[in-house]
C-alpha cells in the first residue's frame, strides 16, 4: 500500500463530492493501489475493501479512532475509541473465492459481495428485495435434491442461510458494535461505517490542505502544485514563519 500524496487527497476528495458512498469508497484506493484497475478494486469483496480502508486510514492518521455514539433511549452522548488493527484483525488473511452451503435440501456455491452488487441491492426500494438481489447476483451454482434447480425463487431460509454465511465469511463488511449507556445502562448494537468514518477525515484534511495553500501562496505566491509537494514538516514549518 502507497501512501497517497497530498494532491492525490485532494484530488480523492473533489471528486468524491458528486460520488455516492460506494463510488467514494473505491475512489479513496484508487491512489493507493495505481497498479490495479477499477474493475480490480470493484470486484473486492466489501470486507476485503474496507479492510484496505481500515489499513489507508491508519496510514494516514494512526490506529486510534475516536467515535461519538448517542444512546437511542436517553440520548446520552458516549465516548468510543476504536482500534484499527483490532479491526483488520477479524479479516481472513486470504479472500475467498467462493463459499459451500448445504441447508434445506440445497447446495449452493456462492462469491461474496462486491461493491457492485452492494450498489445494486441498495437500489432497490425494500430491504427485503434488496436482500434477495444480493444473494442471486452472488450464486454460482444451485442444486437441490442432487439436480441443478434455478437460483431464482429460493426459500426464504435459504437466502436467510446464505446471507448469514456471507456475513460470518466476511466479517468486515458488517461490523456491529455492541454499545452500552453509562448513564442509563441500555445496551444496543451499532453499525460502524469505515466508509463514512473516512471519508469525513479526509474532507477535514482537504480543508486544511486548501487553508494550507491559501496561506502560503498569499504570503509567498507559490503554486499549489509547490504547497502540496512540501512535507507536512515543512510546511508547518514555513507557516509558523508566517505567525513570527
Amino acid at each position: 500500500m502507497r501512501s497517497p500524496s497530498a494532491s492525490e487527497i485532494l484530488v480523492v476528495w473533489e471528486r468524491g463530492l458528486a460520488q455516492s458512498p460506494i463510488q467514494r469508497a473505491l475512489e479513496l484506493l484508487s491512489p493507493v493501489y495505481p497498479q490495479d484497475s477499477p474493475v480490480d478494486l470493484r470486484d473486492l469483496s466489501v470486507g476485503r475493501r474496507d479492510a484496505e480502508l481500515l489499513a489507508l486510514r491508519e496510514q494516514l492518521f494512526g490506529p486510534e479512532m475516536a467515535a461519538i455514539a448517542a444512546c437511542p433511549q436517553c440520548g446520552g452522548r458516549l465516548d468510543l475509541t476504536l482500534n484499527v488493527t483490532e479491526m483488520r484483525a477479524i479479516c481472513p488473511p486470504e479472500p475467498l473465492d467462493s463459499v459451500d452451503l448445504t441447508v434445506a435440501g440445497y447446495e449452493l456455491q456462492f462469491r461474496l459481495p462486491n461493491s457492485e452488487d452492494l450498489a445494486l441491492a441498495l437500489n432497490r426500494n425494500d430491504s427485503d428485495g434488496g436482500r434477495y438481489r444480493l444473494v442471486s447476483r452472488c450464486l454460482l451454482s444451485v442444486r437441490h435434491d442432487d439436480a441443478p434447480a434455478p437460483s431464482d425463487p429460493l426459500p426464504d431460509e435459504v437466502v436467510d442461510a446464505v446471507s448469514e454465511r456471507m456475513a460470518s465469511a466476511d466479517p468486515l463488511a458488517d461490523v456491529q458494535l455492541a454499545l452500552a449507556c453509562p448513564l442509563c445502562s441500555h445496551r444496543w448494537r451499532a453499525t460502524f461505517d469505515i466508509v463514512s468514518f473516512l471519508w469525513r477525515e479526509i474532507e477535514s484534511m482537504a480543508g486544511r490542505l486548501l487553508r494550507d495553500v491559501h496561506a502560503l501562496a498569499s504570503a509567498y505566491g507559490w503554486h499549489e502544485r509547490d504547497i502540496l509537494a512540501l512535507s507536512p514538516v515543512r510546511r508547518q514549518f514555513y507557516l509558523a514563519l508566517m505567525g513570527t
